[in-house]
């Protein structure tokens, strides 16, 4: 086991409320509709506090326009860590999680206050880090990005995304290994994508968990010019699970909601329950990776948790069928 059973269970329960609330507020800001020719309900994504959403006029292409977007923010950031472009980073990381609170507030609030209490949280998360802080604003992060991201998606395009991610996953952890440089940079950093839970282990292994931050230089290589020492990790071990780990899974599941109400016909409640399915698979095919995997190897975890949208899907189906 990579992490004690406390520490698999806890990042396992970050990992089930960030899923759960991104696709409660999901079904929360989509607007459903019947059309008045067809008899269908049809979708509408109202604005954000990013502005309008875009729906493009075929969706099943649209994986096609991520994936290159993954692609070039990869090099982007090797090139900001090549060049010690540190404060760049920081500021393209603070408009980042400003943005994505932003939006997910502003589904149950106006935007004034979404984007004040979206502001205060990135500079409290980038400015003065703690652990406590870093992994509330991540639950949220990941909402937004779904909000943002699934006008563009259909079911058909995120099948396929998830295919791509997980072998780039494969490729980026087991051959080229540069998705392990990328978690290093951001740990060191302090500006990390993902789940973070900081702990701490006795001689007899016990784990205690810890979200007191303590002060950390980052490596020489990793620090930018004229960087000051900040908080965020302890002197002790952590788990962590990145970014695309939350974010994909989430969206595959909005995809499939948006299915369920659109060409099954269900109502939003059914299909916000139904979905859930896939959020009980993908959990515990988290769970068999934590398990399996063992202590200080990194490993790829979309195409597990790949494994579990699918599986998920596929008990949907199945149910609906009989």
């Amino acid at each position: 086991m990579k992490h004690s059973l406390k520490i698999t269970l806890f990042l396992i329960a970050l990992f089930l409320i960030t899923q759960l609330i991104g696709l409660v507020t999901v079904n929360k800001h989509i607007q459903v509709s019947v059309d008045e020719e067809t008899g269908l309900q049809v979708i509408a994504h109202p604005p954000t506090f990013a502005g309008e959403s875009y729906e493009p006029e075929n969706k099943s292409y649209s994986f096609i326009y991520i994936a290159l977007g993954v692609l070039i923010g990869t090099i982007l950031l090797f090139i900001l860590i090549k060049f010690h472009f540190g404060n760049l980073w920081r500021y393209w990381f603070f408009f980042a999680v400003f943005l994505t609170l932003a939006v997910a507030f502003g589904v149950y609030t106006n935007y004034w206050i979404a984007g004040i209490l979206a502001f205060l949280l990135a500079v409290w998360k980038i400015y003065k880090p703690n652990p406590l802080v870093h992994n509330l604003t991540e639950v949220f992060v990941y909402t937004g990005l779904a909000v943002l991201f699934l006008p563009l998606l259909n079911l058909t395009a995120m099948f396929i995304l998830l295919i791509i991610i997980s072998i780039y996953d494969m490729i980026a952890v087991w051959k080229s290994k540069h998705m392990v440089k990328l978690a290093q940079f951001q740990t060191e950093s302090q500006l990390f994508a993902g789940l973070f839970i900081p702990y701490a282990e006795d001689r007899a292994g016990k784990a205690t968990v810890s979200f007191k931050a303590q002060t950390v230089t980052p490596k020489k290589e990793l620090k930018a010019k004229g960087s000051k020492t900040i908080t965020l990790s302890t002197s002790g071990k952590s788990a962590i699970l990145g970014g695309g780990d939350i974010a994909f899974p989430l969206l595959f599941s909005s995809t499939v909601m948006e299915y369920l109400i659109t060409e099954v016909g269900f109502a939003k409640p059914l299909a916000l329950g139904l979905t859930g399915i896939t959020t009980i698979t993908v959990a515990i095919a988290l769970t068999i990776l934590l398990i399996k995997a063992e202590k200080e190897k990194f490993y790829p975890a979309m195409p597990f948790l790949t494994a579990g949208c699918f599986v998920g899907l596929g008990i949907i189906w199945l149910g609906w069928l009989l």
